[in-house]
Formats: C-alpha cells, sequence, structure tokens
C-alpha cells in the first residue's frame, strides 16, 4: 500500500509540473476516450470552468448529465453535487475529482437530526434544498432549489412547511409566499460573508449599478437588491439587462462567466473579505486527470435511498413552470 501511495504522489507531483494546456490536452483525450462528460459548477476555478463541457448550476448539471450518451460523469463541484447526479443518472459512473469537496451548509442538517425535527412537527412537510445529503433528500417530502423554492413551497397544499437546510433561502421564501415556513438553522458561509455595510458602500460609490444577489445571503443584503436569483439566473439577467454596471452578491467564481459572456459589462464584487467557497476552489487540472484516468473516487448513492431521494426531486421537477 505505501508503495502504491508513493507511486499516486510521484504521478501526481508529474502532472502539477505540466502547463493548464497540456493538462488540457490530456483531459481532451481521456474525456473522449472514457466516453465522459465534464460538468462544472459556476463556483469552480476558470481553468476548470474553461475545460467543462457544461457549466451551470449543481441540479441543472445533474440533469443535463442525465440527458447525454456519457457513461462517465466529472463532477467538479462538491459532494451533495455528485449525489445529485447518482440520483439521477443511477446508470453512469459518478466520479468527484476530490472527495474531500464537502458543504458545510449541506453538513448543517443530518437526517437524525431532521427525523427528530419531523417528529416534532407531526403533519407539516419538509421542502429540501438541493445542497443537502442524499439521505436527507430521502426523508423530505420535496426538493426546491434557490430559483423555484417560492413555487415549491406554493405547491405543497399544506399551509406550513419545513425547509431546510438554509435559513436564509427560507426567510426569502416565507416574504414571497403567504405560507408559513418553518426554517432549519443553517447558513452558507460563504455568503453569510456579505455585510449590508459592505453593500451599501458600493452602491454609493457606484450609484449606477445594479446590485444583484443570490438568495443565500443574509436577509438585510437582500433588502438592497434590485434582483434576488440563483447563479444561472444571474448570469441570465445580466445579459438581457440594457445595465453596464453591476454588483454581484455571491461565491466570486461566477465573475469568471459574467465577464466571458459580457465583456462590455462591468462587474463589481462588494465584500471587503472576498467570498470565496475554499472548498469549490479545491479542484484543479491536475485532479480531472487523475479522476479520468483512474475513474475515481466513485460517489453511488445506496439504492434505497436513491429512489426516496429520487422522488422527493422528482415531485419539484412535475410542478408546472410559470
Amino acid at each position: 500500500m505505501a508503495t502504491n501511495n508513493k507511486a499516486d504522489g510521484n504521478i501526481e507531483g508529474m502532472l502539477n509540473t505540466l502547463s493548464d494546456s497540456i493538462l488540457a490536452d490530456r483531459i481532451n483525450k481521456l474525456r473522449k476516450s472514457k466516453n465522459a462528460i465534464i460538468l462544472a459548477h459556476n463556483y469552480q476555478r476558470d481553468e476548470v470552468q474553461e475545460i467543462a463541457d457544461i457549466c451551470g448550476d449543481s441540479l441543472g448539471l445533474s440533469i443535463e448529465a442525465s440527458k447525454s450518451s456519457a457513461e462517465v460523469i466529472i463532477f467538479c463541484g462538491v459532494h451533495f453535487m455528485a449525489e445529485s447526479a447518482s440520483i439521477l443518472s443511477p446508470g453512469k459512473k459518478v466520479i468527484l475529482p476530490r472527495i474531500d469537496a464537502g458543504c458545510p451548509m449541506a453538513d448543517m442538517v443530518t437526517e437524525e437530526e431532521l427525523k427528530k425535527k419531523q417528529s416534532e412537527l407531526p403533519g407539516v412537510p419538509t421542502v429540501c434544498y438541493v445542497n443537502s445529503s442524499a439521505l436527507v433528500k430521502s426523508i423530505s417530502d420535496i426538493c426546491c432549489t434557490s430559483a423555484n423554492a417560492v413555487n415549491v413551497v406554493n405547491s405543497v397544499k399544506e399551509d406550513t412547511v419545513l425547509m431546510v437546510p438554509d435559513k436564509n433561502l427560507a426567510l426569502y421564501t416565507a416574504k414571497h409566499t403567504a405560507k408559513k415556513v418553518i426554517p432549519w438553522e443553517g447558513f452558507c458561509p460563504t455568503h453569510h460573508l456579505l455585510r449590508v455595510n459592505d453593500v451599501e458602500r458600493v452602491k454609493k460609490e457606484n450609484p449606477d449599478a445594479l446590485f444583484v444577489a443570490h438568495p443565500e445571503c443574509p436577509p438585510g443584503v437582500l433588502e438592497l437588491a434590485d434582483h434576488v436569483c440563483s447563479t444561472s439566473g444571474m448570469l441570465t439577467y445580466v445579459k438581457k439587462s440594457p445595465a453596464k454596471k453591476f454588483i454581484i452578491g455571491t461565491e466570486e467564481g461566477i465573475f469568471y462567466r459574467l465577464r466571458k459572456d459580457n465583456p462590455e459589462k462591468e462587474f463589481i464584487h462588494p465584500s471587503r473579505t472576498r467570498m470565496i467557497c475554499p472548498n469549490m476552489k479545491l479542484t484543479r487540472l491536475v485532479d480531472i486527470v487523475l479522476a479520468l484516468e483512474r475513474l475515481e473516487p466513485v460517489i453511488k448513492v445506496e439504492e434505497t435511498v436513491r429512489e426516496r431521494a429520487f422522488q422527493s426531486l422528482k415531485r419539484m421537477l412535475e410542478i408546472p413552470r410559470d
């Protein structure tokens, strides 16, 4: 075992000496030979987004991968995203290049904790944000995304819902529905870094800029926003808007795509502390090469859990769109 670990370390060390262009060439050859599709979340490193077949929001990526003829899914994201791909594509091999890429917010709700809360709220359905584990999805009634949370809550027949795990998304949803929303006390540490005074300062310095924020931001920040939406929603909103300057309230990875798609527009980050998700930045081109060569680490959701989680996702996907 020690010899294998040493060999693996030597291979990775050698790959680390190669340029991005050489690594990209290697990835392109491997993806073809392995019949693989590479997915990258909008918060990934610039070079990872550049090499991906598809960039986007977590669930949207899994849906697109399920429609493809690829046999292998390389998911450049975090653990729950790869689980979602496994849920929707049980016949494909799902690879998470960095097995240590987790999500602190998803970890803020466990199956045991949720079951206990549900027992205290009989008859109250659980609306589960897709930023959660497969186990949590499997004991929830319906899933939601940051884009459709309000529609999902409005779709359930009960007047009260429990929303997990993001309290900021829950509080935002509560403001846009007549239903009572009980928030779970979880949050995204990266979006929680954004402060009201920082946004007010940048807005004052740039009075001609529109402020676009992700609903994972704190409520006070969202009150200052001209538009609140998901990352994919930001890409669409900015492209269609006649405005030329935008303050963007989300993780900095999205700036790569915003600038690439809108070279004539200016994008400003409002946070002094920089909103960078360390887990989203773990995946490197070297990790993608190794994942394609070894076809591991594999993320596979156990079938009984997968079936229940799939039902929660399916109920969401069956809701008519506006």
